[in-house]
């Protein structure tokens, strides 16, 4: 009697676990095929991008000495924004490298000859806008800002990310990117800025999706005929000893 207690009580467990956990265990089978059968290199967006990017040369650029600085430099990057050499300091300040002229961001025009640089020139821009802040959902998350996006004329909704302080080139998304990101947010069960893997959330749902699996296991071991069967003839072996 206790035996079909106990079998009765880990099958509803059983039961009501599996239909708690299925539609996420529905999610995480969905998104790890995704994952598994899906290039990295297309999902960054590698195939919209040129096979080589051509690295400008510059020479007899000024030295540092005609910027307007006040306080000693501690880095110093050399960049190409629309074919001009561009100094950008401390990470912080751009300067043009021929004028000295310190300048506050780049423009529009700029920031779409910076991205021709690293895309297919088959792509057709289609629109420039400027972003200033975003949200924790964006596809641009967690990047310098503002930023110009440059939207492309294609059917997988193509936009490249291009940095307004120094022109740097920041990223590409895609269709396939924002499918990936959406799936990546359902296996980390991190629903705020998709980017957690340690989740209370996803601790909870890994604990209980252990404890459904072990009562199965459980529930196969005290309700399977040839167990039982063997159990009674242990039973019957002992009580003749």
């Amino acid at each position: 009697m206790k035996s079909i207690k106990t079998a009765l009580w880990v099958r509803k467990a059983h039961r009501y676990l599996g239909i708690f956990l299925g539609l996420q265990f529905l999610l995480w089978t969905l998104s790890g095929m995704y994952f598994s059968w899906t290039d990295l290199d297309e999902i960054h967006g590698d195939h919209f991008k040129r096979d080589k990017i051509q690295q400008t040369g510059f020479v007899d650029l000024p030295g540092t000495d005609r910027l307007a600085l006040d306080h000693p430099i501690r880095s110093l990057q050399l960049l190409d924004i629309g074919g001009t050499p561009h100094y950008w300091i401390d990470e912080e300040v751009l300067y043009n490298a021929r004028t000295g002229e310190k300048r506050i961001g780049i423009s529009q025009q700029e920031a779409v000859q910076v991205a021709s640089r690293h895309m297919r020139p088959d792509l057709e821009v289609a629109e420039v806008k400027m972003i200033r802040e975003v949200d924790a959902h964006h596809e641009y998350r967690g990047k310098p800002l503002p930023a110009y996006e440059i939207r492309y004329d294609t059917p997988d909704n193509l936009k490249v990310y291009v940095a307004a302080s120094n022109g740097a080139f920041q990223t590409v998304r895609h269709r396939s990117w924002r499918w990936f990101d959406f799936l990546w947010m359902t296996h980390t069960m991190d629903y705020n800025t998709r980017d957690d893997f340690n989740t209370t959330l996803l601790r909870i749902f890994s604990l209980l999706g252990l404890v459904t699996v072990l009562s199965g296991f459980i529930l196969w071991y005290i309700s399977s005929p040839t167990i039982r069967g063997w159990r009674r003839k242990k039973s019957k072996a002992v009580s003749i000893l």
